[in-house]
């Protein structure tokens, strides 16, 4: 059974891009469009993973990952920040909320595909 990657992702051609990447490399991966819809489908689906982008309207993906984490139903699913935010204050604001790694775009789908091959053996 594949990993379940749960991508969130404002821009639509970036979302569905990666979404389409990774069912090419082997993962199921849905997508959500804001972080609030992120945290309904990470409690409804379920995923392996998350890969959060940071720059999000109204709530952000560090507010998010922090959320997921104070849920007892998601807390113990690694998130993946991907986000243009290269700046070392808000990686430092991104792993102290919970995310597990932090990767800048652009990234190549086999950096990606290496961070959640990563995370899932980190998990087991």
């Amino acid at each position: 059974m594949p990993a379940k990657i749960l991508v969130v992702e404002d821009h639509p051609d970036s979302r569905e891009i990666l979404v389409f990447q990774l069912r090419h490399v082997g993962y199921e991966a849905i997508g959500a469009e804001t972080a609030e819809e992120g945290i309904e489908k990470a409690l409804a689906e379920g995923p392996d993973v998350v890969v959060m982008d940071l720059g999000l309207p109204g709530l952000d993906g560090i507010e998010a990952t922090v959320r997921l984490k104070q849920n007892p139903q998601t807390a113990h699913i690694p998130v993946i920040a991907l986000t243009a935010w290269g700046e070392q204050f808000h990686k430092e604001k991104a792993l102290a909320a919970g995310m597990m790694e932090y990767l800048t775009k652009p990234a190549r789908l086999q950096v990606i595909k290496d961070v959640i091959e990563k995370v899932l053996q980190t998990k087991a």
